[in-house]
């Protein structure tokens, strides 16, 4: 694989992005503009009822953060027009034809003028509803798809999905593609136009028995997961997007195609500075459930890898491999983007630095302002544990403060709500990242790493478009830059 420079590549480049307002898509526009000031065009999708509010969002919650206050500084009174000298916002929606553009006149400039298209538009809850789930990231996929096939100018389309789309499975999880009606546990008969139906019929029930609103949410959630589970995936958030996978696959024809499958992705490494987040998520949660005194035990192998990935080496490696795959047509490349393979990181590590970070720098409590001291977590390594130590820990405690509070007029009720918000919590937790807490998977990262050598050896600006995970010290990231970030974020 012999690659060019990636600035060059670049410059006069007209780009779409879909998904502009979410985590990653924002470090990606921020990168593009401050790297390379000479792009053409950046296209930015997002949802909006029309150009005003389109135009808002952008400015509150895209060039308006903290994100772009490098770039900001860079150009100095010029900020406000170079951004707009070098992006358009277009009000759209993925969950439709034409992603939703009513412009006839934009949308025939944009297939005139579009060179890459990066779709980085998702619903990333675990338990979202069914019908959101599979209209953004199953059918959404394809909508863009259909829309990359119309550019003219196409040279690479990149699609970011998740290395978790394997589900549960144990052993090394290889970067290959996803087939229709391909299952994780061997049952037969997925058929995603079938999915589609299955939720029309069951959305089409509910509206005729009057159900409320939540009642439709709740149902919603629980067919996601009913269907989620049927064909092996833990969740309706892997499962969509492996779905969205194989739509991809399938119907892509002559367009060059780039998966990139990046897995728990945490704050930035080193650009546009260090330590930025936005969202509490996954592994974070538990950081500031730990943090706040909430969390005393969790469940999980020590020995469980967790396979975490900064942002700004995500969008590094995207970079990357659009340059690196354009206008190869037809083709279909894969990249896991993870650390899992070549600098893992275990529960147990993750535990030693939320400690010290959090008894060196302990969370203030915001009712009587003092500092919450932290103890080190209880890791329990099953099920059978977990729940046994619950019971004695809390929902003995909880039943008897139940019986005392009703025979003192609810005298104890704070105490009593106090508990069970921590019940709760940590119950919440538990279901919703059970599956990750004993998974047994390493994520193959051979063509990531194939691309990496390939950047590496034709010395393609390795210091601007870094994304090698060896280069991380786990404890240095957690403990000087990311807890920090994590902590910064929710005190905003």
């Amino acid at each position: 694989m012999e690659l060019t420079s990636v600035l060059n590549f670049l410059e006069n480049r007209t780009i779409l992005v879909t998904g502009a307002t979410g985590f990653l898509a924002k470090i990606f526009v921020e990168k593009i503009l401050r790297v390379q000031p000479n792009v053409k065009k950046l296209y930015l999708l997002l949802r909006a009822a029309d150009d005003k509010s389109a135009m808002q969002r952008f400015n509150n919650e895209v060039v308006g953060k903290d994100l772009f206050k490098v770039l900001r500084e860079k150009c100095g009174p010029n900020f406000t027009t170079f951004v707009s000298q070098r992006t358009t916002i277009v009000p759209g929606d993925i969950t439709c034809d034409n992603l939703g553009v009513n412009d006839t006149n934009l949308l025939e400039q944009m297939w005139k003028e579009v060179d890459i298209v990066v779709n980085l538009a998702a619903t990333t809850n675990f338990d979202e509803r069914y019908d959101v789930a599979l209209g953004l990231n199953t059918f959404g996929a394809r909508h863009v798809l259909n829309f990359a096939k119309k550019c003219n100018k196409l040279k690479v389309l990149l699609h970011v999905s998740t290395a978790y789309v394997c589900g549960e499975k144990e052993g090394l999880m290889l970067e290959k593609p996803y087939y229709m009606g391909e299952t994780l546990n061997g049952t037969l008969g997925l058929d995603i136009e079938v999915e589609k139906k299955v939720m029309d019929e069951k959305l089409k029930q509910l509206n005729a028995e009057n159900a409320s609103e939540k009642s439709i949410t709740t149902a919603m959630k629980e067919l996601g997961l009913e269907r989620a589970r049927k064909y092996g995936w833990p969740n309706t958030y892997v499962f969509t997007k492996a779905m969205g996978e194989m739509l991809l696959g399938k119907l892509k024809e002559e367009v060059p195609l780039v998966i990139n499958r990046p897995t728990i992705i945490t704050s930035t490494f080193k650009e546009p500075f260090p330590g930025w987040v936005e969202g509490i998520r996954t592994i974070d949660s538990l950081a500031v459930g730990y943090g706040k005194g909430r969390i005393t035990c969790f469940l999980g192998n020590p020995k469980t890898i967790l396979d975490v990935i900064p942002a700004d080496m995500v969008v590094n490696s995207m970079i990357v491999a659009m340059m690196a795959h354009a206008d190869q047509k037809g083709s279909e490349t894969i990249y896991q983007i993870g650390s899992s393979v070549s600098n893992p990181l275990n529960i147990t590590n993750l535990r030693d630095y939320g400690f010290n970070y959090f008894r060196k720098n302990p969370w203030i409590n915001k009712v009587d302002g003092k500092p919450i001291i932290v103890g080190k977590v209880n890791v329990l390594s099953s099920m059978d544990s977990f729940q046994r130590y619950m019971a004695l820990h809390y929902m003995l405690p909880l039943k008897g403060l139940e019986i005392v509070n009703a025979a003192f007029c609810q005298y104890f009720q704070g105490k009593y709500l106090e508990l069970y918000r921590k019940i709760k919590f940590v119950m919440r937790l538990i279901d919703l990242y059970g599956p990750y807490l004993f998974l047994k998977a390493a994520f193959d990262d051979l063509n990531t790493e194939k691309l990496r050598m390939a950047a590496k050896e034709s010395g393609i600006e390795p210091e601007i478009f870094y994304f090698d995970p060896k280069i991380i010290n786990w404890e240095d990231y957690f403990m000087k830059i990311h807890l920090p970030g994590v902590v910064r974020y929710v005190f905003k």
